[in-house]
C-alpha cells in the first residue's frame, strides 16, 4: 500500500509541474534546454571513455575478485591500515569524475568491502586527482593546491572511519560473520592483476583531457593518448583470447550490463536535473543565476562556505573543470574559503552520484555521507578563509 502511495505522489507532482510551469518564461526554456545540452555533452565526452571502462572494471570485480578476497582487504575484519590506505590514495591512479566512480564503488561494496573502506574509496576517487591538484596549485595558487590536497586525503580516511563508526552495528555484523574461504583461483593471481591493469589503463588513457593550461607531461601523453588507450585494449584482447574461458567472457559482459542498467537511468536523470537547476559550468541559462551564487560566496562566514559546499556538492563537475569555473567565481569576488569548500565538495558528489549512491547503499547512508561531506568541506573552508586572512 506504501508503494502505491508513492507513485499516486509521484504522478500527482509531475501533473502540478506540467500544468503550471511557466514554460514561456526565458529562464524556464533556458533551463530546459541547458538540461539537455548538458546531457548531450556529458553524453559525448563521458559515457564512452569514462563509464563504459568504468563498467567493464565493476563487472570484472563481481566475476573475477572472489568475495573472500574483497572481504579479506577491504572487509570489516581487513586490516584498517591496509585497507584505508588503499582506499584514500585510489584517486591519484583513477582520475575519474564522480559519476565514473560509480561503478567502482558499487563493485567492491556488493562484494562485502565495509562501508568504511567503500565510501573512503567513494570520496577519494574523484576527489584526489594528481593533475587537478597540480592545476589547482598552479592557476588558483599554491595556498589553495595544497590545501586542497591535503584535505582530500584527510577527507577520504575521516569519513571513511565516521561512516564505520556511525553504522557499527551492521558493520559488527559482517566482522562475526565467517569469512569465505579464499578458493583456488582459476588462474594466476599476476594474470589477473594484469587482465584489470589494462582496463586501468584504458580507462585513465582513454579518458585523458586537455587542460585549458598547457601543463608538459599532460601534453605529451594527450598527444599519444588514443595509441596508449589502443595499444592496452589489444593487450586485453589478447589476454581474453589466451587465459579465459568463454563461458567466462560471457559472464563478465553480462555483469557489466547489469552495472549499465542499475546506474545508467539514474545517472541521466541527475544530469537533466543538474542542468536544469543550475545548467553546465560554463553556462547561467540554468533556473538558478550564476551571478546569484557568487554573490553569496564572498567572504568567509558560516553561510558563504556552506552555501558554496551544497552547491559544489550538488553540481557535477566533469574531471579538471572544476579549476576554470573556480578561476572565474575567485575573480568574481569569491572568498578563498569558499573556494577551498567547493574544491573539497563538488568533485567528489553530483546531484546524479547522490542518487545512483542511494540506490547502492541506502537512503540513511547516502545522506549521512553527504552531510559529512558537506559539513566538513564546510568549517575547513572557514579554517582555510582564517588562514588567508579572510573576514
Amino acid at each position: 500500500m506504501k508503494t502505491e502511495w508513492k507513485k499516486l505522489l509521484l504522478f500527482v507532482a509531475v501533473f502540478l509541474i506540467a500544468y503550471y510551469i511557466p514554460l514561456k518564461h526565458p529562464r524556464i526554456q533556458g533551463a530546459i534546454l541547458e538540461a539537455f545540452y548538458m546531457l548531450q555533452d556529458y553524453a559525448q565526452k563521458h559515457v564512452l571513455f569514462c563509464l563504459v571502462p568504468a563498467f567493464f572494471i565493476a563487472g570484472g570485480i563481481s566475476v573475477f575478485i572472489s568475495q573472500a578476497s574483497v572481504m579479506r582487504y577491504f572487509g570489516a575484519q581487513a586490516n584498517k591500515i591496509l585497507s584505508y590506505g588503499v582506499a584514500s590514495i585510489s584517486g591519484t591512479i583513477l582520475a575519474v569524475c564522480s559519476c565514473t566512480v560509480l561503478p567502482l564503488f558499487a563493485g567492491i561494496y556488493r562484494r562485502g568491502a565495509g562501508i568504511g573502506p567503500a565510501t573512503a574509496f567513494l570520496y577519494s576517487g574523484p576527489a584526489i586527482n594528481v593533475l587537478a591538484i597540480i592545476l589547482t596549485a598552479r592557476i588558483l595558487g599554491w595556498e589553495l593546491g595544497l590545501a586542497r590536497a591535503l584535505g582530500a586525503i584527510t577527507f577520504s580516511i575521516v569519513i571513511g572511519l565516521l561512516m564505520a563508526l556511525f553504522f557499527r552495528k551492521e558493520e559488527a555484523e559482517k566482522a562475526n560473520a565467517p569469512v569465505p574461504e579464499i578458493e583456488a583461483e582459476a588462474r594466476p593471481l599476476w594474470k589477473t592483476g594484469l587482465y584489470f591493469l589494462s582496463m586501468v589503463f584504458i580507462l585513465i588513457f582513454a579518458a585523458w583531457g586537455k587542460p585549458k593550461e598547457s601543463v608538459g607531461f599532460w601534453d605529451a601523453v594527450y598527444s599519444v593518448h588514443w595509441y596508449l588507450a589502443g595499444a592496452f585494449l589489444i593487450a586485453l584482447i589478447l589476454m581474453l583470447i589466451a587465459w579465459f574461458k568463454k563461458d567466462e567472457v560471457k559472464e563478465w559482459v553480462s555483469s557489466t550490463w547489469t552495472f549499465a542498467q542499475m546506474i545508467l537511468p539514474l545517472l541521466f536523470g541527475g544530469v537533466l536535473v543538474a542542468g536544469f537547476l543550475m545548467g553546465s559550468p560554463n553556462s547561467d541559462t540554468g533556473l538558478i543565476p550564476s551571478r546569484y551564487i557568487a554573490y553569496v560566496v564572498g567572504g568567509n562566514s558560516f553561510f558563504a562556505n556552506f552555501f558554496s559546499s551544497v552547491v559544489g556538492a550538488l553540481m557535477y563537475f566533469a574531471t579538471l573543470t572544476e579549476v576554470p569555473i573556480l578561476q572565474g567565481l575567485i575573480g568574481s569576488g569569491m572568498g578563498q574559503g569558499p573556494a577551498l569548500a567547493l574544491l573539497l565538495a563538488g568533485p567528489a558528489l553530483s546531484l546524479p552520484n547522490m542518487i545512483v549512491i542511494r540506490s547502492i547503499m541506502g537512503t540513511k547512508k547516502t545522506l549521512v555521507f553527504i552531510g559529512l561531506v558537506v559539513i566538513m568541506a564546510t568549517f575547513t573552508g572557514m579554517l582555510f578563509g582564517l588562514i588567508m586572512g579572510g573576514v
